[in-house]
């Protein structure tokens, strides 16, 4: 959908979208398409670049906001479409910040000999739960899912991951409808994104710094050890404020939220994807993947290739 559709529907311009967030386009899964069906095709995608098969998975952890059904979790019903048997399987949401608390969860399992072959996906249909009339939220949001495999070796792939969260900022950013609170009291079930776009933009630009930072200081590496930023697509305007406080040049940066807007936890494992398959990023470089959202949540993760 590009962003000429949204000017015959609401009042905004192309220009406007673009000079605000960066975002050209964005993808809206088509009507009867779910979370598990995006995060199937990324899950094939990722197990066949990692030549692995999914029987031989030991964990499979989805990170997504959007799950298709309240319960099972998506990554049940994701392992059984794979094919893969016993292992556990479940979802984690963070909203923006899933895909890095699931990467940060499943290293963990793998460290620590629990699992050898980890599926981590981040899904989202998150268009489903806009409201079509809000100019503020609408033109931001898209669907999609990306995937990566862990798997145990002698070599850290995953050098360290950090996830945070301040529940004191849940207004900013939220849906305000759950299975225990308003899910029958309002029309449509009251289902949308509601955002206080100044106020999320303040916080996530301090505290995407001090997560960079955090990384950074823990592992006890200078800014100029990082060869690409992969950073959440939520907005250009950040992803350019946390660039500029790595000291770091734009073309060192993945950026796809000019063709998928944001895709909440799917944003970042479909940035790391388009940098590796178009050949920018390479093996053996150390990349810096970090993410902002609803909670509010942060986290990052500090990966070598």
């Amino acid at each position: 959908m590009t962003n000429a559709e949204f000017e015959a529907r609401i009042e905004t311009t192309d220009e406007w979208i673009r000079e605000r967030t960066g975002i050209e386009q964005r993808h809206v899964a088509a009507d009867g398409e779910t979370t598990s069906d995006l995060a199937l095709v990324a899950a094939q995608r990722a197990l066949e670049a990692a030549g692995v098969s999914a029987s031989e998975l030991d964990l499979i952890v989805v990170g997504t906001t959007t799950p298709d059904i309240i319960f099972p979790s998506t990554a049940c019903l994701l392992q059984h479409r794979l094919g893969a048997r016993d292992c556990p399987a479940f979802d984690v949401n963070a909203a923006c910040t899933g895909f890095l608390y699931a990467l940060s969860i499943a290293e963990k399992f793998v460290r620590t000999g629990a699992a050898h072959n980890a599926l981590v996906v981040g899904a989202e249909t998150l268009t489903r739960m806009l409201d079509w009339s809000d100019r503020g939220t609408c033109v931001l949001f898209g669907d999609g899912a990306g995937a990566v495999v862990l798997r145990a070796d002698s070599q850290p792939g995953v050098v360290s991951t950090h996830i945070h969260a301040d529940g004191q900022y849940q207004n900013l950013l939220y849906n305000p409808v759950g299975v225990s609170r308003g899910f029958k009291d309002e029309p449509n079930h009251g289902v949308r994104v509601m955002m206080s776009g100044n106020e999320v933009f303040r916080v996530a630009v301090r505290t995407l710094s001090r997560i960079v930072d955090e990384t950074l200081a823990a592992n006890r590496l200078g800014k100029e050890a990082i060869d690409w930023l992969v950073p959440h697509q939520a907005n250009l305007r950040i992803i350019s404020a946390t660039a500029k406080h790595l000291d770091m040049p734009m073309d060192k940066v993945i950026v796809t939220v000019n063709k998928h807007g944001n895709t909440s936890s799917a944003s970042v494992p479909l940035a790391l994807d388009h940098g590796i398959r178009t050949g920018q990023i390479k093996p053996g470089q150390l990349l810096l993947l970090e993410a902002f959202g609803g909670g509010f949540t942060w986290g990052s993760a500090l990966v070598r290739l």
